[in-house]
């Protein structure tokens, strides 16, 4: 799943590969869009590339590759113009985990689910949740699947090269496991939580940010206990 924008920008860049077989400039994306900078496109991207949409050719100019298309993507129009997303605009990367308070099981059948927004969480220097009950936001059923889930608020760039940034609400499954390279909420030392990549190194875990300008934190196996998975996530622009 993908944010609108990076949606948008995928099926542009498909298009135009399909009808002329060039990749299209960062102008033209920027124009396609309708941003006001390159910048913004340079971050739709990088993550597009970090969930394996596309890839960037080396040693060539201007050269992409996509990889995939959307699974409920129609067939694409012609003449490279961009096509609508469908309704869920959320990008869902996976992480498994299991936070102790309570979530809100999900309704197959409701259009709209109301999850709890229970604070923020750090991508970045690990700080505490804050459970705040009075807070929530309501999302499509049908991108949450089963089990109980709830909202937290990120803060914090240190995952910003697998899409995440400041400002975002993650989307988050209850659960306690967590397979190598998932992103989870994380506790650390019973007071801190944090979102981060995890990775199992023999006796050791490591939670690995998505931001060069951040180092990787390795952990004793009684220090993390895993809280929930990322399954999606909002953003306003």
């Amino acid at each position: 799943m993908l944010t609108r924008k990076q949606y948008e920008l995928l099926i542009f860049i498909d298009n135009r590969l399909r009808d002329s077989g060039i990749s299209p400039s960062f102008d033209e994306m920027r124009d396609a869009l309708g941003l006001k900078s390159k910048s913004g496109i340079h971050r739709l991207i990088t993550g597009l590339e970090e969930r394996g949409f596309i890839r960037r050719l080396a040693h060539r100019a201007r050269a992409l590759e996509v990889l995939k298309l959307p699974e409920n993507l129609d067939q694409p129009t012609a003449g490279g113009q961009v096509q609508s997303p469908p309704k869920q605009e959320f990008a869902p990367n996976v992480i498994k985990g299991q936070f102790k308070i309570p979530g809100t099981a999900v309704d197959q059948n409701a259009e709209a689910v109301h999850l709890p927004l229970y604070g923020k969480i750090a991508a970045g220097t690990p700080i505490e949740a804050l459970r705040d009950s009075d807070r929530g936001v309501d999302v499509p059923a049908s991108i949450l699947g089963s089990g109980e889930h709830y909202a937290l608020e990120v803060e914090g760039d240190s995952m910003i090269e697998a899409g995440i940034f400041d400002g975002d609400t993650v989307l988050i499954r209850r659960s306690d496991i967590a397979e190598n390279g998932s992103i989870v909420v994380a506790m650390v030392d019973d007071s801190e939580v944090t979102l981060k990549r995890f990775r199992r190194k023999g006796q050791s875990i490591a939670l690995e940010p998505a931001n060069a300008a951040y180092k990787t934190r390795i952990c004793g196996p009684d220090q993390v206990k895993v809280q929930g998975q990322l399954v999606g996530l909002m953003r306003t622009y």
